[in-house]
């Protein structure tokens, strides 16, 4: 008898394809024109998949052109990348995902372990100094066999046009944030022609949607934009200009897109990670909060957001009333709190400011959501050293308490569910994109310096440090779908020691299932507000950026002696000069928040 899990996620999904589903089936509007671009689509898609696979199996049979072959594959594997990648998002994964293993920890009873296979794979394979025929052979059988799969099952005949008018944006958005940076072409850096491959298939299958523009002049317009996004993508890797392809093109097409949902008069059944009517990656504006919170968290509301303020302030939520929320998160300190490691606990206090643009919570993942983390808190005996009925009933005594719920939660008892949702509320808030590099991108003001914008642009290229950090929230949510945020073992020391370096004994996600290729594992965090977030690292082992970004540059661990079979770091050098390096960290600096400077700004938006 087969165990069957089903994660709360995957109801949620379900009841979203059912309502697209329902949808579908009652809109009658332009039966006809789906028909015919839901067949043409298919035309191209079967087209090119098929000369992707024919190219594998070419590479198979004559290994000695092996590295042709792949290249021809993999031109026609970025042309179908944004049908598979909407389509067949868990395909999508297998075949373009990084070297390391993949490890899926659902429960202690289902643990999975699988190694990796795919493009990325095959290119450190095939672009070496001794080619293993062998294993090269395996790795494009597998993908071959996983292309025809999707080949044979792929299916068009549901899709509306507000279903490619999603799939068209999130690949402007995939090429800006992952594209662009080297994510998926790690050895051969090839991403920039990679993008325009992708811009060039967006053109074809906007194409075949020109019966939906009711104003030529737009089509035509996106044509144009396309093209002259497509010539600003030559150069070389390193010194590709990443900051101002963003800020005149991006966030061109984003504005751009807006036009055409309005002249297409499309409406959508609901948002994604990024809402519907966005216009810059780079604001409070971007994100739907609904997509990063707890099912049942309802509406944000600037009640429930001062509510949950000042329970985060409140002492007398702990047992012996001496302990708060800001006690290890002071807002003068970009909500950590200055020190290597936290008073009662093991690990150096992060950074709440953006906390709520994540899937999962603690260096360790071990919580799901915002009032998921809050009971960790509550419950742990070296923090708040209490329970939840004991936090209930504190509140239930303090009178003033009792009306501010009785406004904010009307028709509700008091209950730790409440509490919980107040305080996760006014996290959700510190989302204020407020800072001079967001100014400065978003064209609000043109106080960037060229040092800052080359250090930008060194992040997201030469120093690789976009491929673990992605913008715009630049921590280890991938983008553009932000369905995971990502652990790496990067090989941390104990303590600032280059010559007899020893890792630091905290295991991090291994605590959790203790599977255990998930040793020294630790969630990717957010760089926004850097510059005010010192000591860093998970043990607080570093006091300045210049160390964090020497220790990178060396390589992480395994360049300061530290082995570690599952390092997720490349264990090359990245060779930046000073100049670059003070360039990074001048960026880094252009991200602190203005809002520190003052109260805390208020994100509300909806919560389905």
């Amino acid at each position: 008898m087969h165990k069957i899990v089903i994660k709360k996620e995957a109801y949620f999904i379900i009841s979203l394809f059912t309502i697209v589903s329902v949808l579908s089936c009652s809109d009658k509007k332009k039966t006809e024109n789906n028909v015919s671009f839901n067949t043409k689509m298919k035309e191209q898609f079967i087209k090119d998949i098929t000369i992707a696979i024919s190219h594998l199996d070419s590479a198979a049979t004559y290994i000695n052109n092996v590295k042709k072959h792949f290249h021809h594959s993999r031109t026609y594997f970025k042309k179908i990348e944004p049908i598979v990648s909407a389509l067949d998002s868990e395909n999508y994964g297998f075949l373009n995902q990084p070297n390391i293993l993949k490890i899926e920890e659902d429960d202690f009873t289902d643990v999975k372990i699988k190694k990796p296979s795919g493009y990325q794979v095959l290119e450190e394979e095939i672009y070496t100094e001794a080619i293993d025929s062998i294993i090269v052979k395996k790795h494009l059988n597998l993908v071959s066999n996983r292309l025809k799969l999707i080949q044979k099952n792929i299916s068009f005949s549901h899709l509306k046009s507000y279903h490619f008018l999603w799939l068209f944006r999130k690949s402007c958005i995939r090429i800006a944030l992952t594209g662009i940076t080297g994510f998926d072409s790690p050895v051969l850096e090839n991403s920039l022609e990679e993008s325009r491959i992708v811009y060039r298939s967006l053109k074809t299958y906007l194409a075949i949607f020109e019966d939906e523009f009711h104003d030529p002049q737009l089509l035509k317009n996106w044509n144009d934009e396309i093209e002259a996004s497509i010539k600003d993508l030559n150069g070389n890797f390193n010194s590709f200009d990443r900051y101002h392809f963003i800020k005149n093109h991006t966030h061109k097409q984003l504005s751009m897109w807006n036009q055409m949902v309005d002249d297409w008069k499309v409406s959508f059944p609901f948002e994604l990670a990024v809402k519907n009517d966005a216009n810059s990656l780079f604001s409070s504006k971007t994100f739907n909060l609904t997509y990063f919170s707890d099912r049942n968290s309802g509406k944000i509301t600037s009640e429930k957001i001062a509510l949950g303020e000042k329970l985060f302030y409140d002492k007398n939520l702990s047992a012996e009333k001496k302990i708060s929320c800001a006690s290890c998160h002071h807002k003068e300190k970009a909500f950590t709190d200055g020190k290597k490691i936290s008073p009662g606990v093991t690990r150096n206090s992060p950074t709440l400011l953006y906390a709520a643009l994540q899937r999962a919570f603690f260096y360790d993942k071990r919580a799901g959501s915002l009032e998921g983390q809050i009971i960790s808190v509550v419950e742990n005996k070296s923090e708040f050293h209490t329970d939840l009925t004991s936090l209930e009933n504190n509140i239930k005594k303090d009178s003033t308490y009792v009306r501010y719920f009785a406004k904010t939660y009307p028709n509700k008892k008091i209950t730790n569910v409440e509490i919980r949702n107040a305080i996760a509320n006014y996290i959700r808030s510190l989302t204020p994109f407020d800072s001079k590099f967001d100014r400065n991108i978003n064209d609000i003001e043109r106080s960037i310096t060229k040092n800052e914008i080359n250090g930008f642009n060194l992040f997201n290229g030469k120093a690789k440090c976009a491929t673990c950090h992605f913008a715009p929230v630049f921590n280890g949510t991938v983008p553009p779908n932000y369905k995971e945020s990502e652990v790496e073992l990067i090989g941390v020391p104990q303590q600032n020691d280059t010559l007899d370096a020893v890792i630091s004994p905290d295991l991090g996600r291994y605590y959790v299932y203790k599977t255990l290729e998930r040793k020294h594992f630790f969630k990717t965090s957010t760089i926004r507000n850097a510059n005010k977030t010192a000591p860093y690292m998970h043990n607080g082992v570093y006091t300045t950026l210049e160390e964090v970004i020497d220790f990178y540059n060396r390589g992480g661990g395994n360049g300061i002696g530290i082995e570690q079979e599952y390092q997720t770091l490349p264990p090359d050098k990245l060779n930046l000069t000073d100049q670059e390096i003070n360039d990074i960290i001048d960026f880094i600096k252009t991200l602190d928040d203005n809002s520190l400077n003052h109260t805390a700004k208020s994100n509300v938006t909806s919560i389905n």
